[in-house]
């Protein structure tokens, strides 16, 4: 959601996460068949892990782990040198029965708030810093002066106690 919020729920009943078995990730599930009260909001998969730890790979079409050839700049992998391959597990994009976890995305909001993820809003403590950011961010035109809008926030220095409060944009 707009909050940027994150949730974990624990769904035990097979009947409520048999909805998710054979989709793939990105594709979206409605989430009244998680729960009655989420009638209205649908979900987008966005990834998961295995039982074992594996994550889930987008485009590996498959129900199970498989053990791919990775490199510099695919998911599920970081490079250590310049160069460097490896062969690691990766789970299908495909959700099956040994999935632990699943990452969920709210795409539409229903009527009722989710307790905990939808009704709190965070406040954006960092703003825009760049001019054509700050623009954007708040419906500004060409002639509007940038420099009124700049979010800026009071800092206390960590090294001296007694110092005077700073502003930093």
């Amino acid at each position: 959601p707009a909050t940027s919020a994150q949730k974990l729920i624990d769904v035990d009943e097979e009947r409520r996460y048999r909805i998710f078995s054979d989709k793939k990730i990105a594709q979206e599930v409605p989430g009244y068949s998680l729960c009655n009260k989420w009638k209205g909001y649908i979900f987008r998969i966005t990834g998961g892990n295995e039982k074992q730890g594996f994550l889930m790979k987008q485009g590996v079409l498959l129900l199970y782990c498989v053990r791919l050839l990775l490199a510099d700049g695919h998911s599920c992998y970081r490079t250590r040198r310049a160069g460097e391959r490896k062969r690691k597990s990766v789970h299908g994009c495909i959700v099956g029965p040994d999935i632990a976890v699943l990452s969920l995305v709210i795409v539409k909001q229903g009527e009722n708030d989710i307790h905990g993820l939808t009704g709190n809003v965070l406040p954006k403590r960092l703003g825009p810093k760049r001019a054509t950011k700050i623009r954007s961010f708040f419906n500004l035109g060409k002639e509007d002066d940038v420099r009124k809008y700049v979010v800026r926030r009071e800092v206390k220095s960590a090294k001296k106690e007694d110092a005077k409060p700073y502003t930093k944009a």
